[in-house]
């Protein structure tokens, strides 16, 4: 299979998603893309091991895509030789009555990964200039000073929201956290093949919901929001990648490389070493503990 360039998906320059690709396999078989992750996936397993024992930074993937683009079956395989203490997966769904108590970036901050694990956010905070943006209704159930009704949320409003998620994104980056942020660009007729076979097979029945093909129907309104807010916040502490997600073992395998291509560029992550004292005794510590079996 092709050598994968990472750097192509991404984002350097303002984005048209509509001109951006949605299939790549990579020119390989399913069997050689199953295989090239398999290989990455222990790479990235290892890697946490020792992102854990260095204790300094913790890494952040976000996952953003319309429904049915292949996000929890991408956790699910790009993150399988990981230690299961070494990554905890959120799914954000509809803020509760707690969350809502809070400003919208506080159930997103008190999930941000310890020092030495992964966090994964399945939906992130990016819905918050995303969902509400499709539907501004929302909005109002966050109680926000000055904002009475839908015609108070304006431009302005928006703007500021991009501004306090890259101030957030910037602050937990020179923290220690290592951000990345997958856009998983699914076709439209993909998707129509997708919920279909969530109604055909009845093992994928509890999946589908009549509310996917609502929000399908304002496709173009979501794509509208997709481009601007990767526009607006891809910066160099956190940048965007958008991955083609019409074949899921592309996908999977590009998200994988792109993840252990930055991370290995982190030459200061290794393992501490041994007190100078404790590792001079090593061999009296070995002996003792051989006596016990004598």
């Amino acid at each position: 299979m092709e050598k994968i360039n990472t750097q192509r998906f991404l984002v350097q320059h303002k984005v048209q998603l509509a001109k951006e690709p949605t299939f790549d396999d990579l020119g390989a078989t399913k069997k050689e893309l199953k295989e090239e992750l398999k290989d990455i996936r222990k790479k990235l397993g290892e890697f946490q091991d020792t992102l854990y024992a260095h204790g300094k930074y913790g890494v952040l993937v976000c996952l953003q895509g319309m429904d049915t683009a292949g996000k929890d079956s991408l956790v699910r395989e790009v993150f399988k030789d990981f230690n299961v203490r070494g990554v905890v997966v959120h799914s954000f769904k509809v803020p509760t009555s707690l969350e809502r108590k809070h400003d919208y970036l506080w159930r997103h901050y008190i999930a941000l990964p310890e020092r030495g694990k992964f966090s994964v956010f399945n939906r992130t905070h990016y819905e918050n200039v995303l969902v509400t943006k499709v539907h501004p209704e929302y909005i109002l159930g966050e109680s926000l000073p000055g904002i009475e009704y839908v015609s108070d949320i304006d431009t302005e409003f928006w703007e500021k929201r991009y501004q306090q998620i890259n101030e957030f994104e910037q602050h937990v980056a020179e923290n220690g956290t290592i951000i990345f942020k997958f856009f998983l660009n699914l076709s439209k007729d993909q998707q129509r093949r997708r919920l279909l076979r969530r109604i055909e097979l009845k093992q994928k029945n509890w999946k589908f919901s009549p509310g996917d093909l609502a929000e399908r129907k304002l496709w173009e309104k979501y794509q509208e929001c997709y481009e601007e807010a990767i526009n607006k916040t891809s910066t160099q502490h956190a940048p965007w990648y958008v991955i083609p997600a019409d074949s899921k073992k592309g996908a999977r395998v590009i998200v994988a490389a792109i993840m252990l291509e930055a991370l290995k560029k982190y030459k200061d992550i290794e393992e501490p070493e041994l007190d100078d004292e404790i590792k001079a005794n090593l061999e009296i510590f070995k002996q003792e503990l051989e006596k016990e079996s004598q």
